[in-house]
């Protein structure tokens, strides 16, 4: 993994935009990521301790961290703390830039701004699944973006607050900004 992508998550992840993601035959260029510290990090994966779910984002650093979530989507982080320091960044949107053939076979009915618009259609695009937690990714940097924004992390409940996603301003393929659903209370 080339050094630019690893050490503290908050740093590595405005790096990464416009860096180009290639796997299972197609190459994205990265324009939208969300970081996450860790044990400082009620937001992230790691924040309780080693599982043996996450113990890929415990390094070392280089590494895909896939995962499941809602019974249906896979999502994926780039490692970058070192060994031992379980800092991730969430790869949460990109522009297919090579292999459209094969990106349009994964995601028949989506538009070219759709295809890779969001963490579980990157990984769709990507043909990233749990088979692929532990690999290296094939990553080159790409063109720095002009200009980067910066707002609170999509979908969390924890840890919500903090402005650690990163992206391509005014990039068509971001992903529209969702706040964490609140959580219905059953019973009296």
């Amino acid at each position: 993994m080339p050094a630019w992508a690893e050490g503290d998550p908050l740093e590595v992840a405005p790096r990464l935009l416009g860096a180009v993601l290639t796997h299972g035959g197609v190459s994205v260029r990265i324009t939208e990521v969300e970081a996450y510290a860790g044990p400082d990090d009620p937001g992230s994966h790691a924040f309780r301790g080693r599982t043996d779910r996450n113990a890929v984002m415990f390094g070392p650093p280089g590494r895909l961290y896939v995962y499941f979530i809602y019974g249906m989507h896979h999502c994926a982080n780039l490692v970058t703390g070192a060994d031992g320091d379980p800092g991730a960044v969430l790869l949460r949107a990109g522009e297919v830039v090579a292999g459209h053939d094969v990106a349009r076979a994964r995601r028949p009915s989506s538009s070219a701004r759709d295809l890779a618009r969001g963490p579980a259609r990157l990984c769709s695009v990507l043909g990233i699944t749990l088979g692929d937690n532990g690999v290296r990714p094939e990553l080159a940097p790409g063109e720095p973006p002009a200009s980067i924004s910066t707002g609170p992390r999509v979908g969390l409940r924890l840890a919500a607050d903090r402005p650690w996603r990163f992206w391509v301003s005014d990039d068509p393929t971001v992903s529209t900004y969702r706040p964490a659903a609140p959580r219905r209370r059953t019973g009296r």
